[in-house]
């Protein structure tokens, strides 16, 4: 039996990407249970299911895939088309509507304990981070809730102007926009730390904002999450430790599970982070 493996990314985007892990995960429990793994990588940003002929569904075809994963978000009319066509899991994002399984991080305590860890510390004003994407995920908006989460049971100030590429309606940035924002709110506002919703984008955040002369942690904290290791030169930063070979394995269980029993309830398995703690978190600077 084959099992494919569908990834929202371009092949060769491996920098601090979490897939790899996650395939891993995969790939060693596809091993014990003695199928044959398929992998292929889609953009999900042209990713054009007009046509019956697209590359990918030629490939499910020609490679005859029993079953899919899907990592990272795809477009919803592109998920519900290959899943009405074989058994499919999600892994990292969310298809309720679709009735879609998943297997995913527990983002929203993950970033309650990160924010709870910031506060410890004496931090009172935190601001949080997020990238604009091609494909909106929902990820982001759940980590964001944590995030949220921390705020309001800390008794925090919450400020929108803190908060960059959640909100549908405001403007989106692009990562040298943010650090240029975020290093006006350190100095006008006198935000002392920003937890970001990944690791690739909270060491684009630390690379920006010392090219700018700011010192991490002494002038600013800042946070990830998925606990991958640092690009060098940089320090590694406190973050969130994810398990994603753990992840990868359960997808594929769940997935077998799904083949077997088409008509079973949906599934939503949620995996907990654990904190790591780096050299980019310390005490607010004094005023």
């Amino acid at each position: 039996m084959t099992i494919g493996v569908l990834i929202g990314v371009p092949a060769e985007n491996v920098v601090l990407a979490t897939f790899p892990y996650i395939l891993q995960g995969i790939q060693d429990r596809a091993h014990f249970e003695h199928l044959a793994v398929d992998v292929s990588y889609q953009n999900p940003a042209t990713f054009d299911t007009t046509s019956k002929r697209h590359s990918v569904f030629r490939h499910m075809r020609s490679a005859n895939w029993r079953g899919a994963i899907l990592i990272y978000p795809f477009p919803e009319h592109a998920v519900a088309m290959i899943s009405r066509k074989i058994s499919t899991v999600s892994v990292l994002d969310e298809y309720a509507a679709l009735g879609l399984d998943m297997v995913d991080v527990d983002d929203a305590s993950g970033f309650l304990a990160m924010v709870d860890r910031l506060v410890q510390l004496g931090h009172k004003r935190i601001g949080f981070v997020h990238w604009h994407y091609p494909v909106p995920s929902l990820w982001g908006y759940r980590r964001f809730g944590g995030y949220v989460e921390g705020i309001f049971r800390n008794g925090l100030e919450f400020r929108s102007d803190w908060i960059f590429n959640i909100h549908k309606a405001a403007p989106r940035h692009e990562s040298a926009e943010i650090a240029e924002l975020v290093y006006q709110k350190i100095r006008r506002d006198g935000v002392t730390a920003w937890v970001c919703a990944a690791d690739h984008q909270a060491y684009s955040l630390i690379q920006e904002l010392q090219t700018r002369g700011l010192r991490i942690p002494a002038d600013c904290s800042i946070t990830g999450f998925d606990g991958l290791e640092p690009p060098p030169p940089l320090q590694r930063a406190t973050s969130l430790q994810v398990p994603h070979e753990e992840i990868g394995s359960s997808a594929l269980s769940r997935l077998m599970g799904r083949i077997l029993h088409p008509s079973s309830p949906r599934r939503k398995i949620l995996v907990e982070p654990s904190l790591v703690e780096g050299t980019t978190v310390a005490a607010p600077p004094r005023s």
